[in-house]
């Protein structure tokens, strides 16, 4: 079975063919590379040509094999060009446009067909990044444009902080829209997630309620949003209160949450959060510690600055302790060590981390590009779908949902809470915490198994398979260098283009189309069996090998290594100076895999020469 990720639509109502890409114009006059389909690699955002032609392709290649639609969020445009800046009522009235069409997408004569879940862009209100704690109009507003796609029971929640879920495969799994707005440090209308006033609170404290009702009923969740918790040495995207609780509720329920799910950067990536680095006293809501001050991360990512934050990202996984053959293998009733490295990861399958995979986006600051996992139904393949419940359900039949404050479960936020202590549950092979008297979810039971995103089982992720639209080809509008005269006279701005030319002043698109960019199931260079956190685990060790930092941490072990070796006869030096030069050898970069994380971040836009320049 399979789902779709479709992030970052951006479309834009003013966007014109063949007008300049410099900054401040945004294709919207002058002359220039502007294509048919968009200005990929651009600061553009996207022609209705584009939205358009990308949900024709879904409903003809992709429909019938779907289950839910993940749609995160900036279905409108920027507001980058002042002689037309945005209004309240346009965004609203796109937003409503893109609403309709993922609809018609999605449906037959009777209605939709899989659930789709949307969820807020910083973009996609006025002004954007700015959302105050609700109820409030744009969460009505909201309510009533994503009418199709939030269950009815939960209506009400949606307008008190513009959250919900949806179960989209019946009593298995749910799909949670987090309104990462009020997690957003760039958003000015709201403070932490400590203080009970605060939205960014309220927001976990449903969350809460919510997972937990999944746990005792048996389901799994994933959550998905806008803006990740990006996260690096010096900058972020979240404020840490709010990273912080998000680390710790995650931890709480590995048992329940299969995976993560976000857009929002348009770079195609994954993050890695650390439980260790989680600071139960910046939860307090009186706490008076001192929170790490970070930098909020850019507002819009250029190949320049998004490679200073993947290489910040490679510095970090440098770091992370190496899970390959470190664990526990079983086979039968054995078992077999490989080393000490099962601690320090949080036991065999690597509890100590958590996994938020971020999609590339339609809109073409890079190559237009759509997302398809591919999930474990073991088991569950005879499961009803989301479409036979739902048209099978009985006139006026509503969900459970529970309010926040609601204390028909137990949250436990009024009495002391203890969790096991780390050392003393890491030993056990499970990731744990101190003691505190904060409102924390309850851990896993202690016999409880891993959960889908640790441990092969239904609902675990399988795959992806990643598709593009190559607009350069698509478009077709540029030449051999050959000048057209039109260009000329009109002052041609070449951009991105260089010294190419446009052929003629008509637009002579090919026939549009996606293509696979990659799969991870038969990538032979990221070798993933699985989306797993032990895997990306893995994959992101090999990639922090090829930092710089790495290779200085290799080289001091190697230096404090001879130091400590006692001298001897003249054939025991040589076959010490040979080992030094074997290590030696290893310890220079081996760059194929960052080059190849780095073309796929960049969605194929950019060469290898390129990429090795960009390093």
């Amino acid at each position: 079975m399979s789902r779709a990720s479709c992030a970052d639509l951006h479309p834009d109502e003013d966007y014109k063919v063949h007008t300049s890409t410099e900054e401040n114009i945004a294709c919207h006059r002058g002359v220039g590379p502007a294509g048919t389909y968009g200005a990929e690699t651009s600061d553009c955002d996207s022609p209705l040509a584009l939205v358009d032609a990308t949900l024709n392709w879904v409903a003809a290649n992709l429909k019938d094999s779907i289950d839910f639609v993940v749609w995160t969020g900036d279905s409108a445009r920027h507001d980058s060009d002042e002689r037309l800046p945005r209004r309240n009522a346009d965004i609203l009235a796109m937003n409503r446009r893109i609403a309709n069409s993922f609809v018609s997408t999605f449906s037959d004569t009777e209605g939709l067909v899989v659930p789709v879940v949307p969820t807020f862009g910083n973009n996609d209100i006025y002004p954007h990044n700015i959302l105050m704690p609700g109820p409030n109009q744009i969460l009505r507003d909201y309510n009533d444009i994503w009418q199709s796609f939030i269950p009815e029971a939960q209506r009400h929640t949606f307008e008190y902080g513009g959250w919900f879920f949806a179960e989209v495969i019946p009593d298995k799994l749910a799909v949670f829209s987090l309104n990462t707005m009020y997690f957003f440090d760039r958003n000015a209308g709201v403070d932490d997630c400590t203080q009970p006033s605060e939205p960014g609170y309220k927001h976990f404290e449903w969350l809460q309620v919510q997972l937990q009702f999944l746990r005792d009923r048996g389901m799994k969740a994933i959550l998905m949003g806008h803006v990740p918790p990006a996260r690096t040495e010096g900058k972020q995207l979240w404020d840490e209160t709010c990273w912080q609780k998000y680390t710790l509720w995650l931890q709480q329920y590995r048992d329940v949450v299969a995976g993560s799910l976000y857009g929002h950067m348009n770079i195609d990536h994954f993050l890695l959060q650390d439980t260790h680095e989680i600071d139960l006293a910046l939860m307090e809501p009186e706490s008076h510690q001192t929170v790490a001050i970070r930098e909020s991360m850019e507002e819009e990512f250029s190949v320049e600055s998004s490679t200073d934050y993947l290489m910040e990202l490679r510095d970090n996984w440098s770091k992370l302790p190496n899970p390959i053959g470190k664990a526990i293998e079983e086979t039968g009733k054995k078992k077999k060590k490989h080393g000490k490295n099962k601690d320090k990861l949080g036991g065999p399958w690597a509890e100590r981390y958590q996994l938020s995979l971020i999609s590339p986006s339609v809109v073409p600051n890079y190559f237009p590009s759509l997302r398809v996992f591919e999930y474990n139904i073991t088991g569950i393949e005879d499961t009803p779908t989301w479409v036979d419940t739902v048209r099978n359900r009985p006139a006026g039949g509503k969900s459970l949902v529970l309010e926040p404050g609601s204390r028909n479960l137990e949250l436990r936020s009024e009495q002391d809470v203890r969790i096991e202590e780390r050392n003393r549950d890491e030993k056990k092979g499970r990731g744990g915490l101190k003691t505190s008297r904060v409102g924390i979810p309850k851990p896993p039971a202690e016999d409880a198994l891993p959960g889908p995103a640790y441990f092969p089982q239904p609902l675990t992720f399988l795959g992806f398979t990643q598709y593009y639209a190559n607009l350069t080809y698509i478009n077709n509008d540029i030449g051999d260098g050959r000048e057209a005269d039109w260009a000329s006279s009109a002052g041609w701005n070449a951009g991105k283009h260089k010294d190419k030319k446009p052929q003629s002043d008509v637009p002579r698109p090919k026939e549009f189309s996606f293509e696979v960019e990659y799969t991870t199931f038969d990538d032979r260079i990221y070798g993933l069996q699985d989306l797993t956190v032990k895997s990306l685990l893995r994959l992101a060790h090999r990639i922090g090998q090829t930092s710089s930092s790495s290779s200085d941490d290799l080289a001091e072990r190697f230096e404090d290594q001879d130091e400590r070796d006692p001298p001897g006869d003249g054939l025991e030096s040589e076959k010490k100076n040979k080992k030094k030069k074997n290590k030696n050898k290893k310890k220079k970069k081996d760059t194929e895999i960052w080059l190849h994380f780095l073309k796929h971040a960049f969605v194929s836009t950019r060469s290898i020469d390129e990429l090795r320049n960009l390093d």
